[in-house]
C-alpha cells in the first residue's frame, strides 16, 4: 500500500498495540477465507466495531477494538490494505481509502434491542457439537464413491449438518463454526472467560452469539448457498 491511496489526515487511533495486533489477526482470518474482503467500521464513543462477511459460512463477524480518541466515522474499506496500514503504523495509523461496500455492509444488526436467549448448551456441549459435525463431514465426504465426489455433492452434505440448530436455539451450527474458525471459540478446556462470557442474543431478526473475543451473527430469515468445508 503506497502513502497515495491513504486518505489524507483520516486516522485510526487505537487504545493500544495490543489492540492493533488483535485487530491484524481478525482481519488475516477473514482475508483467509477472501483474499478481496472488506470490512465496515464504525467508530464512536471510544469504541471501533469491525464487521465482516467471511463468504464460506454466510454470517456476519464482529470485532470491537478501544480507541485511544473519541473519534467518529462509518466507513468500508478493503480487509487486506487495513491490515498492511496495521502492519506499518500499529495502534496509530492512516486509513485506507473507503471502497464502495458489498450489500452485506449496508444491512447490520441493530445496535440496541438485545435480549437473552435461552437454551444456549455449555462451552463444553458447544464444543462437541462442533466437534460431532466436523466428524461427520469427514466421515460422510470420505465414504462419498469416486463418481459422487463433487463440489456440488460435498457443498449438499455441509448445507444439511450446518443448517442444523444448536439444542433448542435456532442458532445455526455454521455460526459456532465461523467463531472457532475466526478465533472466537477458543480451545475447549481453555480459560475461564471463555465459560464465563458465551451467550447468545436475539434483536430485529438477528441473533449474536457473543464470545469474549468476538461476535457472530445471522439473519433469522435465513441465508442459502452454504458452501463451508471444516478445516
Amino acid at each position: 500500500m503506497t502513502p497515495s491511496s491513504l486518505v489524507p489526515g483520516q486516522r485510526l487511533r487505537l487504545a493500544d498495540a495490543g489492540e492493533a495486533a488483535d485487530l491484524a489477526a481478525f482481519l488475516a482470518r477473514l482475508i483467509h477465507y477472501d483474499r478481496a474482503a472488506a470490512v465496515r467500521l464504525q467508530a464512536g464513543s471510544g469504541v471501533l466495531g469491525v464487521f465482516g462477511r467471511p463468504p464460506s459460512f454466510e454470517v456476519l463477524a464482529i470485532r470491537t477494538a478501544r480507541l485511544a480518541a473519541a473519534d467518529s466515522f462509518d466507513l468500508t474499506v478493503s480487509a487486506g490494505q487495513l491490515t498492511d496500514a496495521l502492519d506499518a503504523g500499529g495502534a496509530e495509523t492512516a486509513l485506507p481509502p473507503a471502497v464502495t461496500g458489498p450489500p452485506w455492509a449496508g444491512v447490520l444488526p441493530p445496535r440496541g434491542g438485545w435480549r437473552p436467549v435461552p437454551g444456549l448448551p455449555g462451552p463444553a456441549a458447544v464444543h462437541g457439537a462442533l466437534a460431532a459435525a466436523v466428524a461427520e463431514f469427514r466421515s460422510r465426504d470420505a465414504a462419498l464413491p469416486e463418481q459422487r465426489r463433487t463440489r456440488g455433492e460435498r457443498d449438499r452434505i455441509g448445507r444439511e449438518i450446518w443448517s442444523r440448530t444448536l439444542g433448542d436455539t435456532g442458532l445455526p451450527l455454521r455460526a459456532v463454526h465461523a467463531a472457532q474458525s475466526l478465533g472466537f471459540l477458543r480451545p475447549a478446556g481453555g480459560p475461564a472467560p471463555d465459560a464465563a462470557g458465551l451467550a447468545l442474543y436475539a434483536a430485529g431478526g438477528w441473533l449474536r452469539l457473543r464470545t469474549p473475543y468476538g461476535s457472530i451473527a445471522v439473519r433469522t430469515g435465513g441465508l442459502t448457498g452454504l458452501t463451508v468445508t471444516p478445516a
